[in-house]
C-alpha cells in the first residue's frame, strides 16, 4: 500500500503541458477585411511557387529543399504587405507536409497545389513577446494582430488569466464569414489514471440506424432540428438544380445553400461535443470499435452515409475528453465477432445476423438485440484488453 500511495504522489506531482483552441468569430472593417484577402493570396501565392521551386530542384539535384519566404519578396513585393509571419507558417506547413509523407507515403499523400476557389481561406501567424508586449494578444471586444491592429471579434469564452497564447489561425468560410481560431498552452497536473470497472465502463457501436447503441441499450439519435435542417438543404438542392447558373437568384440560392451547410455543421459539431463530454463526466472508461469510417461508407448495403454523422469526430472527442481525466477510450479491433457472438455464453454464431433482426442464442437461449449485444461484446473485449494490458505493464514495473 505505501508503494502505491507514492506512485499517486508522483503522479499528483506531475504537470504537463495542454492546449486549448478558442474558436472566436471576427467582424473586420473593410480595411482589415481586404488585409485578410491579401493575405488568403499571398499565402497561395508563397506556397504554390515553393512547391513549384522544390519540385525544380528535386529533378535537377535529386535532392530535397525548400527555399524561404524570402526569395519571393523581390520579385512579388506585394508580399511585403502582409504579416510575414504567415508566410513563414506556410513554410513550416509544406515542411511538415513533406515530413509526414516521406514518414509514411501510403497515408499521407504528396502535397499539392492550392486553388483559389477550392482550397480553404486560412493563414495562421505565431505570437512572439518582446519586451514592448506581445505580437497577439486579445481584448475587451477584440483581437489585437499584426499589421491589422484590433479586429473586432465575440467571444463566447474567456481564457484562464495564467494561459498563454501562442498562434491564432484566421479562416474566412464559404459564406463570407470570418473566424479565429486562437491555441492556448498551459500546464495542468497530470490526472491520476482511473482504474474501471464492469459498472463504470461504457461500451459503444456505432449505428446507421441511430447516432450509436450502447450496452445499456441506449439509442441515441441526432437532434431532430438536424433532420429538419438537412430536409431543408434537399430542398434549396433541387430549386439550384432548376435556376439559370450566373442569374442573380442563383447566387442568392448559392448563399443560402452555404450559410446551411455551415449551419448544419455546427449543429452536428454542437450535438457531438455535448454528448462526448457528458459521456467523458459519466464514465471511467469507453469501449468502441477501431472501424475504419471511409471503410463503413462504402458498404453499399448500408442505409445514409457513415461520414455525415460524425462518428468519428466523436470518438476523437471522447479520446481527449477522457485523457483529459484520466480516463481511457479503449480500441477493439475492427475484424473482431461482435454481432454474431453471444454476450451471454459466448457461443458464436455461423452467420451473420439482420441489423434489425432480434436473434435467440442455439446455445444457451439468451435473446439479444443485434446491436446491443454487439456493443456488450465490445464493452467485454476492450475491458480485456485494458487489463491484459495492465497486467503485463505491472509485471514489466515489478521487475
Amino acid at each position: 500500500m505505501a508503494g502505491k500511495r507514492r506512485c499517486s504522489q508522483h503522479v499528483e506531482d506531475e504537470r504537463t503541458i495542454q492546449y486549448t483552441t478558442l474558436k472566436v468569430r471576427l467582424y473586420p472593417s473593410g480595411a482589415q477585411a481586404e488585409l485578410f484577402e491579401n493575405t488568403f493570396g499571398c499565402c497561395r501565392y508563397i506556397w504554390n511557387h515553393m512547391l513549384a521551386d522544390q519540385q525544380r530542384f528535386y529533378l535537377e539535384t535529386d535532392k530535397h529543399f525548400i527555399p524561404s519566404p524570402a526569395k519571393y519578396k523581390k520579385e512579388a513585393p506585394f508580399l511585403k504587405e502582409v504579416d510575414n509571419q504567415a508566410l513563414i507558417q506556410e513554410h513550416n506547413k509544406l515542411s511538415q507536409a513533406f515530413r509526414v509523407f516521406f514518414k509514411d507515403p501510403g497515408h499521407f499523400g504528396y502535397p499539392n497545389f492550392k486553388k483559389k476557389k477550392t482550397d480553404r481561406d486560412s493563414f495562421t501567424a505565431c505570437n512572439h513577446v518582446f519586451e514592448s508586449g506581445p505580437t497577439i494578444y486579445t481584448t475587451k471586444d477584440g483581437i489585437r494582430m499584426t499589421k491589422a491592429g484590433i479586429v473586432r471579434a465575440k467571444f463566447s469564452r474567456r481564457p484562464q488569466a495564467w494561459w498563454k497564447l501562442r498562434r491564432v489561425t484566421v479562416e474566412k468560410t464559404k459564406s463570407g464569414k470570418y473566424y479565429a481560431y486562437i491555441l492556448y498552452e498551459y500546464d495542468v497536473r497530470t490526472p491520476e489514471p482511473v482504474v474501471p470497472t464492469l459498472d463504470t465502463t461504457l461500451g459503444l457501436k456505432y449505428s446507421m440506424g441511430h447516432f450509436y447503441v450502447a450496452d445499456s441499450g441506449e439509442m441515441p439519435n441526432p437532434p431532430h432540428w438536424l433532420k429538419q435542417s438537412q430536409e431543408k438543404l434537399a430542398k434549396i438542392q433541387k430549386r439550384l438544380n432548376r435556376l439559370e447558373p450566373g442569374s442573380k437568384n442563383y447566387q442568392e440560392a448559392v448563399q443560402k445553400y452555404r450559410e446551411l451547410h455551415e449551419h448544419i455543421a455546427n449543429q452536428r459539431r454542437d450535438f457531438i461535443h455535448k454528448e462526448s463530454s457528458r459521456i467523458a463526466n459519466g464514465w471511467d472508461a469507453v469501449c468502441v470499435r477501431a472501424d475504419s469510417m471511409q471503410a463503413v461508407s462504402r458498404k453499399k448495403f448500408l442505409p445514409g452515409n457513415a461520414l455525415d454523422a460524425g462518428f468519428g469526430r466523436f470518438r476523437e472527442c471522447l479520446r481527449y475528453k477522457l485523457a483529459r481525466q484520466g480516463k481511457s477510450l479503449i480500441l477493439v479491433d475492427r475484424c473482431t465477432l461482435t454481432a454474431r457472438t453471444c454476450s451471454a455464453c459466448g457461443h458464436v454464431r455461423g452467420d451473420r445476423p439482420h441489423r434489425k433482426e432480434a436473434w435467440t442464442c442455439p446455445q444457451c437461449g439468451a435473446v439479444h438485440d443485434r446491436e446491443v449485444n454487439a456493443a456488450k461484446n465490445i464493452k467485454a473485449q476492450g475491458l480485456a484488453q485494458y487489463f491484459q494490458h495492465f497486467d503485463s505493464q505491472e509485471l514489466r514495473e515489478s521487475a
